[in-house]
Order: structure tokens, then C-alpha cells, then sequence
């Protein structure tokens, strides 16, 4: 898992990178999506294209507008296991990578467990799951979820601890700091940008993980149930439109996740 660094001003600690977002940032994916999807539709019209193969644009936008409460319904239930396994898996790595960067054993003894649920898949992970806690509940869904979301907010947490300059800790030391007086001063400030980049990233991996969870089998109502029993009967066109309404959750996340870290950016103490 590749860790991303925040914006670093000369002389300062780490800023949140959505504090750099300009208009320009927004528009241009967009605009860039306007594109797309007009060279999507004259590509297919042009080329007749059989709509099994890849459907029209404007199909697509008439099977939304026909199953939007279906869309709707299936979206809640996908997007309730994401929430709910980004929740527990963002405190997991959270916590664990606290934990990790206060005492160098935990870290050693993590760091190989970490790499091996990075590399699990979840076309793997979703069954053996479901065998444990059974399929007909959302527990397995949440934990896959979880799991994806647990490992680069991990990283990207200790990673940010790590930047703790040991002139600070001194002077905490110094001053006698209780350790909750230690995270509130300087953990905390230094490690939040690290925390909201791996958010940032842990927010599409999440609903990813639930959509695919779903392809197992479970309770039906899921978008990604709706994908796989839309493409078995052939009716492509409902199958890309329940894809856009994971694409739609997908974004979702992400502009919470955004919104959540202007928020921060704009109450962080000074340094």
C-alpha cells in the first residue's frame, strides 16, 4: 500500500491537502467527464454497437430514471455495510497505528500481519466469511469493508506519527506532558493530514469491497447483487445502471470524506 503525503508548508508542520483545493481542481474532472460520455455515445451510435456489449449513454440514463427507488433502495444497503466497515476499519488502523508508533515491538510484530490482509483478496475472503457468520446477515459484507479500509488508514496513520520530530517529544518530556497532553499537542496536529489522506483513499475502497462482498451471495437488495442478477438476465443496460449508482455512492463517500477534512483543515489548532 503506497502512502501519500500531505501538502508540507517550508517551516510548518503538514497542512490537510484539501485546504489547496481551487475550483480549477473540481471543474476539470467534470468537465473531463462531459467528455467521456459524449465520445461514449457517438462512439456507440456511430459504430452500432449492440447494447450487450456496451450500451448507450442515454440507455443507461432511461433504465435509471425507470429503477431509481430500486437504485435508491440497493444503494442504502451497500452503502450501510461500507459506512459501517469504513467506521470500525478507520478506528482499527486508527488505534492500532497509535499503538504501534508508541511501542516499536507492536509495530514489528504488526508489520507482517498488515502485509498479509493487503494482499488477501476479497473474492477470497468474502466466502470464508460468509461460512463463518453465515450468509443471510451482513456481518461478512461489514468485515470485508472493514478490512479494506483498516490498512491504509494504518499506514498512513504511522506514517504520520513517524513525522513527530524528536525535538517536540523532548520538549513534552521537558514540560512533564501527560501522554494525552502528548497526542492532543503534537501527535495529533502532526498525524491528522496522514489520518485524512488515508480516508481519502480507504472512502472508494470501502464501497468497492461491499460491492463485491455482494457478488457472493447474502441478503438480496445490494447494488452488487442488482449487477450480477441484471447481467445473468441479460439486460446490460440495468446492470451499467446499478454501476452508476455505485459510481454515485462511490463519489459520496469521497466528498463526505472531503468535506470532513475541510472541516478539520479550517478548526486544526495552530502550531
Amino acid at each position: 500500500m503506497v502512502t501519500i503525503d500531505p501538502v508540507a508548508p517550508r517551516g510548518g508542520r503538514p497542512r490537510l491537502p484539501i485546504a489547496e483545493v481551487r475550483w480549477s481542481t473540481v471543474l476539470a474532472p467534470v468537465l473531463l467527464g462531459v467528455i467521456v460520455v459524449v465520445a461514449w455515445e457517438t462512439f456507440v451510435d456511430q459504430a452500432d454497437i449492440k447494447p450487450f456489449i456496451l450500451p448507450a449513454p442515454s440507455a443507461i440514463w432511461d433504465q435509471v430514471t425507470a429503477n431509481r427507488e430500486s437504485i435508491v433502495s440497493g444503494a442504502r444497503v451497500t452503502g450501510g455495510n461500507a459506512l459501517w466497515g469504513m467506521l470500525g476499519g478507520a478506528l482499527l488502523g486508527v488505534v492500532g497505528a497509535a499503538v504501534a508508533g508508541t511501542f516499536r515491538f507492536v509495530d514489528q510484530m504488526a508489520a507482517p500481519v498488515v502485509a498479509a490482509l493487503a494482499v488477501i483478496p476479497i473474492v477470497a475472503l468474502a466466502p470464508v466469511l460468509y461460512s463463518m457468520f453465515g450468509a443471510a446477515v451482513n456481518s461478512g459484507r461489514i468485515i470485508v469493508a472493514g478490512i479494506s479500509v483498516a490498512i491504509p488508514v494504518y499506514l498512513n496513520t504511522l506514517r504520520g506519527i513517524r513525522q513527530v520530530r524528536a525535538v517536540h517529544r523532548d520538549l513534552m518530556t521537558a514540560y512533564a506532558a501527560s501522554p494525552l497532553q502528548r497526542i492532543r499537542a503534537v501527535t495529533l496536529p502532526t498525524a491528522t493530514p496522514y489520518v485524512f489522506t488515508g480516508l481519502r483513499i480507504a472512502s472508494s475502497l470501502a464501497v468497492i469491497a461491499a460491492l463485491i462482498a455482494e457478488y457472493f451471495g447474502g441478503p438480496i437488495g445490494g447494488l452488487g447483487k442488482s449487477i450480477t442478477s441484471s447481467a445473468a438476465s441479460s439486460n446490460y443496460p440495468l446492470a451499467w445502471a446499478y454501476v452508476t449508482g455505485a459510481i454515485g455512492l462511490g463519489l459520496l463517500f469521497y466528498v463526505v470524506t472531503l468535506l470532513a477534512e475541510l472541516w478539520f483543515s479550517r478548526h486544526q489548532p495552530a502550531p
